[in-house]
């Protein structure tokens, strides 16, 4: 419908200029038409057809252009627009003085025409200002203007919140992940893992007991560290039994992830389609690849199951078996990686002592 009226509107326009254009020829062309009318229809047509051609053109451009602001990012369109508004903002404070000059009538044409360029050269100055410093531009109007539109239209997803399990808190490393900055959104503490956490470090059995009261130090170190992000959550189920049925109940009432190390809870959670973050996952996905011909520096720790055989570890407890580092027991040395297994308790890393930097004890 609003091609046709674009069209329509340029068909009109150029035949009734065409139409109306007859009065302005010179009278002694008039004197010599014999049928104004007629010569006012012909040109009234020849004005509708320009007129046609000029429509196409226009409509074609618009849906182009409509096409182009549609796939345009919301915070560039933003910001273009606010930079045409403040390019014709400035064209008309610096040309108003110019409407107050006085201009003979002969050159009276000049202020509209300086109204026309101005603010054309204003309005792209301004478009291009707002390419080049586009989201700072929005961010003195409003910090958040941008990331809020975003998040509200679907385009930016907001950080779900994390819900801390018992055994994650008591592992530890989610202490030094925290400190990372890799974990973004709120983390949340349920209240029924509090209460796991105290009873672990009441128990009797002293071995508990230091796990408990480890965790419940390393929460508090986490809370002080990061007060605004870290929350007690109150929520409790009192039908529900089990704390690890609890805590997939919350992360799913509230649409948030859960943040364990407990094999068995993330699998229950993923049959149940509930985003789970597994701090095992991450140290194994994170892990150092060595390729045969790496080399590094590795202490052997004891002998292998042959006598020739020297093993020893990485830091993520990867185990190295090098290949005549028997004699190197209790040492340092550097070690060239010979190839790697991938086995069902682990990976298992192969290598032998590096011959520039390997001397026997002794």
């Amino acid at each position: 419908m609003l091609d046709a009226i674009i069209i329509l509107s340029f068909i009109v326009a150029g035949a009734g200029i065409g139409y109306f254009s007859v009065d302005l020829l010179p009278m002694d062309a008039l004197d010599q038409v014999t049928n104004r009318e007629g010569l006012g229809l012909v040109t009234g047509g020849f004005g509708g057809l320009l007129g046609l051609a000029l429509g196409l053109v226009a409509q074609t451009s618009y849906r182009r252009v409509e096409r182009q602001v549609r796939e345009m990012p919301v915070d560039m369109l933003l910001s273009r627009s606010v930079g045409l508004v403040l390019g014709l903002l400035v064209a008309n404070l610096l040309l108003a003085p110019i409407f107050l000059l006085p201009i003979p009538t002969e050159f009276a044409f000049i202020k509209p025409l300086a109204a026309i360029l101005g603010s054309v050269i204003f309005a792209f100055s301004g478009v291009n200002l707002a390419d080049a410093h586009g989201r700072s531009l929005l961010r003195l109007i409003n910090p958040n203007s941008v990331e809020t539109l975003l998040v509200a239209e679907g385009t930016l997803k907001p950080a779900a919140a994390k819900v801390l399990d018992t055994s994650c808190i008591i592992d530890g490393r989610i202490e030094d992940i925290l400190a990372t900055g890799f974990i973004e959104g709120q983390i949340l503490v349920p209240q029924f893992v509090l209460q796991e956490l105290q009873q672990v470090a009441d128990a009797s059995s002293d071995q508990k007991r230091v796990r408990g009261r480890r965790g419940l130090d390393i929460l508090n170190r986490i809370k002080e560290a990061y007060p605004d992000r870290i929350a007690i959550h109150p929520a409790d189920y009192d039908d529900i039994p089990t704390v690890d049925a609890k805590l997939v109940r919350l992360a799913q009432d509230i649409n948030g992830m859960l943040l364990t190390n407990d094999y068995n809870l993330n699998k229950v959670a993923s049959l149940q389609q509930v985003p789970v973050l597994n701090i095992n996952d991450l140290a194994q996905a994170i892990r150092p690849t060595y390729l045969p011909g790496d080399t590094f520096d590795l202490k052997i720790l004891k002998q292998g199951k042959e006598p020739a055989q020297g093993v020893g570890y990485l830091n993520d407890g990867t185990m190295v078996v090098v290949e005549e580092g028997g004699d190197y027991i209790g040492d340092e040395i550097c070690v060239l990686v010979t190839g790697a297994l991938q086995t069902s308790a682990g990976r298992m890393i192969f290598a032998r002592p590096e011959q520039s930097s390997a001397v026997p004890r002794g």
